[in-house]
């Protein structure tokens, strides 16, 4: 069986082993992806038309990145019910988490959203994980912080990862910048990720990605070139 195929993508096309790739699912969960999360109760930021349509892309990407063998792993933001892995006043996650600043300001809604056992840390049902699949929660933007990640990447000899999931400008870039300081082949699956407002975002990432940090391209042109192998 082929074990490699042709990525196209900007800058340029990118070969990759699919013995050696991940797909990265970043922070599919109800909380920023389900009317009734976090993100429709708390912000202005949900759209719950255009989280549909990202959603019904990933999964057409998670379907494909297993049958094409690659290991799937998701990321979820998820603190404790007491958020005291959130930092405290120290730490600038403290001040600008959009969870944590409103856990401090409405007692009565401590531990009701991204918190350990609750509805809105969950993936959306659409896109449940599978047996095989790896599940890794984070308490910072980025998978790579003070999480196993990097570890059960390595165990899995796994260098070239894909990117789908939200916010394309927060957690998704995070964690692909911190891919790229570890040495990994980050590829931004663009339209598999939506931003947090204002819509300049989505671009703005996609730009600085193939410009700096990696490669970028389309559900279709992955999905396609996945094709190329049989399981």
């Amino acid at each position: 069986m082929k074990t490699s195929v042709m990525i196209p993508a900007k800058p340029q096309p990118l070969e990759i082993d699919l013995q050696r790739t991940a797909l990265i699912v970043v922070d599919m969960q109800h909380a920023f992806c389900s009317r009734g999360g976090m993100s429709d109760q708390l912000t202005n930021m949900f759209d719950e038309a255009v989280a549909n349509k990202v959603i019904a892309a990933d999964k057409k990407v998670i379907e494909a990145a297993r049958n094409a063998g690659i290991k799937v792993i998701y990321l979820r933001m998820v603190f404790r019910p007491d958020y005291s892995d959130a930092g405290g006043p120290e730490s600038p996650h403290y001040w600008k988490d959009i969870a944590t600043i409103t856990m401090r300001k409405k007692q009565e809604l401590k531990g009701k959203y991204l918190t350990q056992g609750s509805w809105d840390a969950e993936i959306v049902d659409e896109l449940k994980p599978e047996p095989g699949d790896i599940i890794i929660d984070k308490n910072r933007y980025s998978g790579f912080f003070n999480t196993e990640l990097h570890t059960i990447l390595g165990t899995y000899s796994i260098k070239y990862l894909a990117f789908i999931g939200v916010a394309t400008n927060v957690c998704v870039e995070s964690t692909l910048r911190d891919a790229f300081f570890h040495e990994y082949f980050p590829v931004l699956v663009s339209d598999g990720c939506r931003n947090a407002v204002p819509a300049f975002t989505q671009d703005a990432t996609a730009f600085v990605v193939q410009m700096a940090f990696g490669w970028v391209t389309t559900c279709d042109d992955f999905i396609n070139a996945l094709k190329q192998t049989k399981r």
